[in-house]
């Protein structure tokens, strides 16, 4: 074997395995677009607390399902019915998404003093069956709140029957080990209401679902 044929298999062979490094080491799939993701996915807190059916959920309820977390309160005038309609409208497509965990929807009570089981029953169901409403006291949703890298706050005193609620309007993207990747945060636009777009977690979701 002359020293231009060793020089042309070896240059062959190169390329080959260049070729099978970049098939397999560089990303084929398109990178989500829109959602914040936090450096690290981030364990939940300790969770106790209790849907709209009176069963309790913990920790262990988050696995295996990728679940988009929304707080808020039932007597929400605006953002609250308005992400969850959206979240709605969203929903067959969720479900269509091919991939191995199941997309579940959560909506987060942060006014446990007058969302009552009853009424998070009627609340969450006028939007969808399937979706989940929860609650607690405020000592377990504080913790569960923050290490979702979010907060609420009671605006104005509990003695006022139309009190206001402040908290934050993202969806929280938790993924199937249970821990928080990240969320999809409002654009706020003058005129316009904050509310997480629809089409963006459609265009992101599946690409984290097939990514993980």
């Amino acid at each position: 074997m002359n020293q231009n044929t060793l020089i042309g298999i070896v240059a062959v062979i190169s390329l080959a395995v260049g070729l099978w490094l970049a098939a397999t080491i560089s990303p084929s799939a398109e990178p989500p677009k829109y959602v914040q993701l936090y450096p690290e996915p981030r364990a939940l807190a300790p969770v106790e607390i209790t849907d709209h059916q009176g069963n309790q959920i913990t920790n262990e309820w988050f696995k295996d399902q990728w679940t988009l977390t929304f707080m808020g309160y039932t007597f929400c005038p605006d953002i609250c019915p308005t992400t969850l309609a959206e979240l709605k409208q969203l929903y067959p497509q969720l479900q269509s998404i091919e991939a191995e965990h199941p997309v579940k929807v959560l909506f987060l009570s942060v006014d446990p003093n007058r969302d009552t089981q009853e009424r998070l029953n009627e609340y969450i169901n006028f939007f969808h069956s399937d979706f989940v409403a929860a609650t607690a006291e405020h000592k377990a949703l504080f913790p569960l709140v923050r290490s979702m890298g979010m907060a609420y706050a009671i605006a104005e005193s509990t003695d006022k029957p139309d009190y206001l609620v402040d908290h934050s309007a993202s969806v929280v993207v938790v993924n199937p080990n249970g821990h928080v990747m990240g969320r999809f945060k409002p654009e706020h636009k003058p005129g316009e209401m904050p509310i997480s777009d629809g089409e963006q977690i459609m265009h992101d979701l599946p690409l984290l679902a097939a990514a993980f």
